[in-house]
């Protein structure tokens, strides 16, 4: 397994931050023989330490309007190295360098291809934040359950 090296800029970002960001180049597989290449946001917040949630701008979407997923940190960190997910998301890696994600709506699906270092790089800075295992440390169930009754009145 291919361990990213980790700038000291990004500990202390991670330190002083909750919330990762992290741009990727995406390649949108599509009928046509060349995949064109769309900007993508990998997202992480510690508040939410279970979720990833990776965004597409408006410009790249069908809709016009910006697009995200929310998925399971785990299904990533798994997904790049074998076939894993049998729901809306599902990821699997391709080649020696590239990940697969498909992302399936009742209006279709979409299928991109993203550098696998990118996503190592993205899971490594969100497992320095909040290493696997620990993520129930981060949740504040009070504050969610409050937020449900809130929702709810």
């Amino acid at each position: 397994m291919h361990t990213p090296v980790v700038q000291q800029s990004e500990l202390r970002e991670q330190a002083l931050s909750t919330v990762i960001e992290q741009a990727v180049e995406a390649r949108l597989v599509a009928a046509a023989p060349r995949m064109p290449t769309i900007p993508a946001t990998l997202h992480y917040d510690q508040r939410d330490p279970f979720a990833v949630r990776m965004s597409f701008p408006a410009p790249a979407t069908l809709e016009g309007v910006e697009v995200y997923w929310t998925f399971a940190r785990e299904l990533l960190t798994h997904g790049v190295e074998t076939a894993v997910g049998d729901g809306d998301v599902r990821v699997r890696p391709y080649g020696y360098d590239r990940t697969v994600l498909e992302f399936h709506a009742p209006e279709g699906t979409a299928i991109v291809h993203v550098r696998t270092g990118e996503l190592r790089r993205f899971l490594h800075r969100t497992t320095a934040l909040v290493p696997a295992g620990q993520e129930h440390l981060h949740v504040d169930l009070d504050h969610d359950l409050a937020e449900l009754m809130r929702d709810a009145c």
